[in-house]
């Protein structure tokens, strides 16, 4: 007995200085009963996410097959479970990535997953550790190989709308028209038209007798009309930056009656694209980019790196955040600050926000560290003061209407308002976790409301703050 116990002792020992035993100990641990808890799938147009939830580590091995494409995934250490057989019904149709998922026991142990592709696809497998309402998930995020350039997609969308209807000048119809105006001072009897004559010849209405009726003489033929203007096609784009907060598997805020967060903010973000898409300033065209317009995660740097590929003159972020206590009331706005947070209540909305990756769960091994903390230190002085401004405007607006938090704009140091050139503004259009101000936000006309004050706020803003004369084609 002492012997086999030396000898075990002596095993675990080679093996740990071996670099072995890590990954038979931890197979061990994953293949103990690990239980499936949940899955989903999340369809968007930037990369479709299906995350597998457990209440233990699973361990995987993957291969992707490029002709047809698709993914094979093998799950260690569990059996194949109902939970699983979930996934193939959870793909719709219009997915833009998974044409359908199939699951089978591969192996004693072993489960199998086949996705299969629509397009050609970068996929990212990895896990995430226990946070907040979840345990711990595996994660399938499938990215297109060929990514769309965003800001010419605002351009197309402007190119592809329909110039407007000009109508060339007709001088002999208004001719015409102005002589049938014309009330007739006694009955014509057998009057003639001629309208097919040399123009040297004489036009005359009336009786036979041309003394009757002074005649229109066209001694030269009438000069072609000059060309209508045409509407110029090269107009400064005016682009602002919509960023509903959270989505996919961040929920946000989840108010007393299960309002969540995410869904309030897209909602409210959509009234207010319609708003921007039909607003011109000074003539020229505004258009609204979203960081997200459906339910799927966006990383917070993804947030940022969107807005400035659109080279957007503005960025909002809406947000309807919860507070400790329900009493919190009011909407609020905050800018970025280089020097600490201007109240303890802006120190913990920008802790809480800045959560969000965490939660919405990012790839850590595919994020260029030394590129996100670059990004993130580069803002300047005076990019705050130009958010200091929008939100200055934003709060006039809601102030209207609605309760503030705080009648300033506040700072504190949201990872999302760090685009350097662009002026960034986080609004939090209300305290989601305040009953009355939860029933409000569920509220149709109550987000119309917010949508009309964000507009006129952004109108205010580009009135004393015109945007920058760049030429950029459309």
């Amino acid at each position: 007995m002492n012997n086999n116990h030396f000898n075990r002792r002596n095993f675990l020992r080679a093996g740990i200085q071996g670099g072995t035993l890590v990954l038979l100990l931890g197979r061990a641990q994953i293949a103990q009963g690990a239980t499936i808890l949940a899955v989903r799938v999340w369809p968007a147009p930037d990369y479709t996410r299906v995350t597998i939830e457990s209440d233990g580590l699973l361990a995987t091995k993957q291969l992707f097959v490029a002709s047809p494409p698709r993914l094979a995934v093998d799950i260690e250490g569990i059996d194949l479970s109902p939970a699983l057989r979930e996934l193939v019904a959870k793909v719709k149709p219009d997915d833009p990535f998974i044409t359908g998922i199939r699951a089978g026991q591969y192996a004693p142990g072993v489960v199998r997953l086949v996705v299969d592709l629509k397009q050609p696809a970068l996929p990212q497998v990895f896990n995430l550790p226990p946070i907040a309402a979840y345990q711990h998930r595996l994660v399938f995020d499938l990215y297109p190989t060929q990514v769309a350039d965003p800001l010419q997609a605002l351009i197309d969308q402007r190119l592809n709308e329909p110039a407007p209807r000009v109508v060339a000048p007709d001088p002999l119809g208004e001719l015409m028209a102005q002589q049938a105006q014309k009330p007739a001072s006694k009955p014509l009897e057998n009057a003639t038209v001629s309208i097919a004559a040399p123009a040297t010849s004489t036009w005359a209405r009336g009786q036979n007798d041309p003394k009757t009726v002074p005649p229109i003489v066209a001694s030269t033929p009438a000069p072609p009309p000059a060309p209508a203007p045409v509407p110029s096609r090269t107009d400064r784009l005016i682009i602002v930056a919509l960023d509903p907060g959270h989505g996919g598997e961040d929920p946000g805020a989840i108010g007393p009656a299960g309002t969540r967060e995410k869904d309030v903010v897209l909602s409210v973000a959509r009234k207010l694209q319609s708003r921007i898409n039909a607003t011109t300033i000074n003539g020229n065209p505004m258009r609204a980019f979203m960081t997200r317009d459906a339910d799927f995660f966006v990383p917070l740097q993804v947030r940022v790196q969107k807005a400035r590929k659109v080279q957007a003159d503005l960025f909002v972020s809406i947000h309807a955040d919860a507070f400790t206590t329900p009493q919190a009331s009011g909407a609020s706005v905050f800018a970025l600050s280089q020097s600490g947070a201007t109240s303890t209540t802006a120190r913990y909305m920008a802790d809480k926000e800045n959560k969000a990756d965490l939660i919405g769960g990012v790839n850590v091994t595919s994020q260029d560290a030394q590129v996100a903390r670059a990004l993130l230190d580069m803002s300047t002085t005076a990019q705050i003061n130009d958010s200091l401004k929008l939100g200055t405007a934003f709060l006039s607006e809601i102030g209207g209407f609605a309760k503030l938090h705080k009648p300033r704009v506040e700072q504190a140091g949201f990872a999302v308002l760090k685009a350097p050139d662009i002026p960034s503004v986080l609004v939090e259009t209300a305290f989601i976790s305040n009953p009355e101000e939860e029933a409000r936000l569920r509220s149709d006309a109550y987000q119309e409301q917010l949508a009309d004050a964000l507009m006129r706020g952004i109108s205010r803003y580009f009135a004393r703050n015109p945007p920058l004369a760049r030429s950029r084609q459309t």
